[in-house]
């Protein structure tokens, strides 16, 4: 088989980012779009060590659950991998891909699945568009499935309707401005549970001459602040172009601030849901490490619970956030430190039972971190996961240093789409 050669494939299960498992002739074959029970006309487009990449061309039959998918722009924009797919069926999916990212990760796992879910619609609070210029033409949406192509979007069915008005009229301002526009490669936008509207910032390859033009964009009804991020990595700055550069969030009645650039759970109706779950399984007393803290989502809505709380971040607005929280809330024994997780971890004294929440980027907590964190002996540890192939690794990590899988939910925080969110309790062997 080669590429180019067309085929008939049935899907025979669901695997992570949004593929099904084929097979042909005895060989694997991934399929983007494809459901189980899905039979599909497609094209091999590419043949990889042990296994080969296909294009869906038609659905010959569809496997149960698929539905006409609410959203027009649905499969054109890459956004949404599982609207073709009734959302309780998108539940149960995505258990049966957590279950099968961790057996072929070698960390097994036959216990029950607790599964959340969430409202399709409006859920994000949290969302990056992208900007194409074509022929002078500006494109402003999301990239398509499998590609750098942005699929221009009059309205998304993930963000709010003020987000979805704020992203119309970047539109007309972005269509006068087609210079401008073709050195911004994305527009973040944000919002929090305040209702005091939507901050945006612009990134790509821009610099400080633009922040004239760029005010232009950030003029606009329901923007509440904007700013610009300039430079690569290290060398990468923000610069404030008009209003606010934060927005608000209350949690378990703790008001958490968190800037444009800063990471916060992205979800308007599970945030409280997964923090109040992840309080449930900690242990209250004793010293608490938050690491990967992010704003302090975790570190403080615990902080009540215990008697030391020491988060570590490495984002630089993330931990400004995170120090504004806990002076603001007046939670004088909760601290943050700004570094590389494992160079900081290193540095902090061991405490007798600890409790650990972690709650790592997709590329996972690693080797280095987990093996430092099963040193320190806590009396239990709650990772919080959106990556199924990287939690597997670490758990199976824990598990050789003698931590294992206690207890596993789902939270479907990204609703329609292949990503979701997993609590792991792990307790000493």
């Amino acid at each position: 088989m080669r590429p180019g050669d067309r085929v008939e494939l049935s899907v025979e299960k669901a695997v992570y980012r949004g593929l099904g498992l084929a097979r042909l002739d005895g060989q694997v074959v991934f399929l983007p779009r494809g459901l189980p029970g899905d039979r599909w006309r497609a094209r091999i487009s590419a043949r990889e060590r042990g296994y080969l990449r296909a294009d869906p061309e038609a659905l010959v039959a569809p496997g149960p659950g698929r539905r006409a998918p609410p959203c027009p722009f649905v499969p054109a924009c890459g956004g949404c991998s599982y609207q073709e797919l009734g959302y309780e069926e998108q539940l149960r999916l995505k258990e049966a891909v957590l279950r099968e990212s961790l057996r072929r990760a070698g960390a097994p796992w036959d216990g029950p699945i607790g599964v959340r879910g969430s409202p399709e619609p409006g859920w994000r609070t949290r969302a990056t568009f992208h900007v194409e210029v074509v022929e002078r033409r500006v494109r402003l949406g999301l990239h398509g499935e499998g590609s750098r192509r942005v699929v221009e979007l009059t309205r998304c069915l993930q963000v709010s309707s003020e987000m979805n008005l704020v992203l119309e009229a970047l539109r007309g301002r972005l269509a006068v401005r087609p210079a401008l526009a073709a050195r911004i490669d994305d527009i973040q936008l944000v919002e929090g549970g305040s209702g005091a509207g939507v901050v945006a910032c612009f990134a790509g390859r821009l610099a400080t001459a633009d922040a004239s033009e760029a005010r232009a964009l950030a003029e606009l009804p329901g923007l509440a602040g904007a700013g610009m991020r300039f430079g690569v990595h290290e060398g990468a700055r923000f610069l404030l172009l008009r209003g606010a550069e934060h927005v608000e969030s209350t949690v378990l009645d703790t008001r958490l601030r968190s800037h444009v650039l800063s990471f916060f759970q992205g979800n308007r109706f599970l945030v409280e849901p997964l923090a109040e779950h992840v309080s449930s399984l900690v242990p209250a007393g004793g010293t608490l490490l938050d690491l990967f803290a992010g704003v302090g989502l975790f570190a403080l809505t615990l902080a009540p619970r215990a008697e030391r709380v020491f988060g570590i971040e490495s984002g630089g607005t993330a931990v400004e956030d995170a120090r504004f929280n806990a002076e603001r809330a007046g939670r004088r024994h909760v601290r943050f430190v700004e570094g590389d997780m494992a160079d900081v971890l290193g540095t902090v004294a061991v405490d007798r039972d600890e409790r650990i929440v972690l709650d790592p980027p997709r590329r996972g907590a690693g080797t280095e971190v987990v093996r430092a964190i099963a040193g320190r002996r806590p009396a239990a540890v709650v990772y919080v996961s959106c990556d199924p192939p990287t939690l597997g690794r670490d758990l199976r990590t824990f598990s050789d240093q003698g931590y294992g899988l206690e207890r596993l939910d789902v939270f479907d925080l990204f609703p329609d789409t292949f990503h979701l969110e997993s609590v792991a309790l792990l307790k000493r062997l």
